[in-house]
């Protein structure tokens, strides 16, 4: 009967220190996410010097990532379209695409609650806007 124990007691131990190197992991991937959204910046793209076109961009910060498709015509945002949004629990952020198409700029105010989605949702924006911009 002594034997079962120890040996119930060291898969315990055992299943305890695997749930802690976890913990450990997960912070960590935690951590550097806050990070990533944190560093984020944005440069102001000039939509007069973006070409007419469909332009795809995406975002990835690990627990974040967006993809979006903006269509631009004459110098303007005229649609905006969110492929792909991982979140935690930021679905609300989709609504800056609106603020940025009524705005005609990137860097808009974030959604409130949904900040961390909102930049990454932004950035995605960038991201395609540049691929757009006329080589001077």
């Amino acid at each position: 009967m002594k034997r079962i124990q120890k040996i119930i007691l060291s898969l315990a131990v055992l299943l305890v220190l695997a749930g802690l190197v976890y913990l450990a992991f997960y912070l960590k991937d935690v951590a550097e996410y806050k990070k990533a959204v944190e560093e984020t910046t944005f440069e102001e793209i000039p939509l007069a010097n973006v070409s007419d076109g469909v332009y795809t961009g995406e975002y990835d910060v690990s627990f974040i990532y967006a993809k979006v498709e903006v269509t631009v015509k004459n110098g303007m945002i005229s649609e905006i379209q969110l492929i792909e949004h991982k979140n935690e629990r930021g679905r609300s952020a989709e609504a800056v695409l609106q603020n940025i198409k009524e705005e005609q700029k990137i860097d808009v105010d974030a959604v409130s609650g949904a900040t961390n989605s909102s930049t990454v949702i932004k950035k995605a924006v960038e991201q395609a806007l540049k691929k757009g911009l006329r080589k001077e």
